[in-house]
């Protein structure tokens, strides 16, 4: 059984092993492969009867030109790289990676907000350049200074990532307001409970994305969404780039509306110069990172393992598309 795999680096750029997956099979890795070049991509995939990717695109066409695939695996949650469509014609099972990052995403929401609240990375700087020994005074800081205790955080999905961020935040002493189409009244209590779009946006002082891309929330966040807002809101997104009209969320930034933005994702990635959000101030941006703990990408890798032994064994397992 020949396997390939189109875009390993990101997943393993060393210091994890390949090693489950070669024993199933005659194992290429791919450290990248471009993904604008479908001729290159119908050549690496070649004879293959398993594909994996991650953000290179697997299309009808090079399904049509590989007629050997007999399984699509991804190494990410997300599929959107791959016609499930064509696969599902074709019966070729399209499998995901469903939960490896719960609790690496939620911590790095948090961590966007407190970079935020303190700008710790700053005041680092400003002490190693030799701002403080030279200080008049025993302390000083160059931005205002939050403190989470007793606000609210609106989280917008609230399935297991969402959950995640919740958890942390009422541990920091926060108040969340949920917004999901799939309610669990047990995880309601004292400081969490559901609640509709529209009290979750005017009524959050931190607003944290996890819901997934979908055409009702592609956009999500643009302009009339954010008039809703308080004043001085905090928007954190580290879930896809697409939920947020980017050049709504600069002018809000630019005009005070929005204090600051926590983004791991942009609509383009990598992010293009000319993405309005480079400019906008009070806006960090981490370049897709919230995933990409070791302890999460290896979770993620015994899965993709665990994926391609169940449809060899005829038992699949996070099925897409059948």
């Amino acid at each position: 059984m020949k396997i390939v795999i189109l875009d390993g680096y990101t997943e393993n750029p060393g210091d994890l092993s390949w090693e489950e997956m070669e024993k199933l099979g005659e194992l290429t890795v791919y450290d990248r492969t471009p993904v604008s070049d479908q001729m290159e991509i119908i050549r690496r995939i070649g004879d293959a009867e398993i594909v994996i990717t991650n953000k290179t695109p697997v299309s009808r066409a090079a399904m049509d030109a590989c007629p050997n695939i007999k399984y699509i695996g991804m190494l990410a949650t997300g599929y959107n790289v791959v016609d499930y469509e064509a696969a599902k014609e074709k019966g070729i099972p399209l499998c995901n990676i469903p939960t490896y990052g719960t609790e690496a995403v939620g911590q790095f929401a948090i961590a966007l907000l407190l970079e935020i609240c303190h700008h710790i990375g700053h005041h680092d700087k400003a002490v190693h350049d030799g701002r403080w020994e030279n200080n008049p005074d025993w302390c000083f800081w160059d931005y205002p200074l939050i403190e989470l205790c007793g606000k609210t955080m609106g989280i917008i999905g609230y399935g297991r990532i969402g959950q995640s961020t919740g958890r942390i935040a009422q541990a920091l002493g926060m108040k969340v307001l949920a917004y999901d189409a799939f309610q669990n009244p047990e995880l309601e209590s004292d400081t969490c409970r559901y609640a509709d779009l529209d009290e979750v946006l005017g009524s959050s002082d931190v607003i944290a994305l996890h819901c997934p891309l979908f055409e009702d929330t592609e956009g999500i966040i643009n302009k009339n969404t954010i008039a809703k807002m308080k004043d001085g809101v905090i928007i954190l997104n580290n879930s896809r780039g697409p939920l947020i009209v980017e050049q709504d969320l600069a002018d809000a930034l630019a005009s005070g509306k929005v204090y600051a933005a926590g983004l791991d994702v942009v609509s383009s990635e990598p992010i293009q110069g000319d993405n309005p959000l480079l400019n906008a101030p009070n806006c960090i941006i981490t370049p897709h990172i919230s995933w990409a703990p070791k302890e999460s990408r290896k979770r993620l890798m015994d899965i993709a393992v665990d994926n391609v032994k169940s449809f060899l064994n005829g038992t699949l397992q996070n099925v897409v598309n059948l």
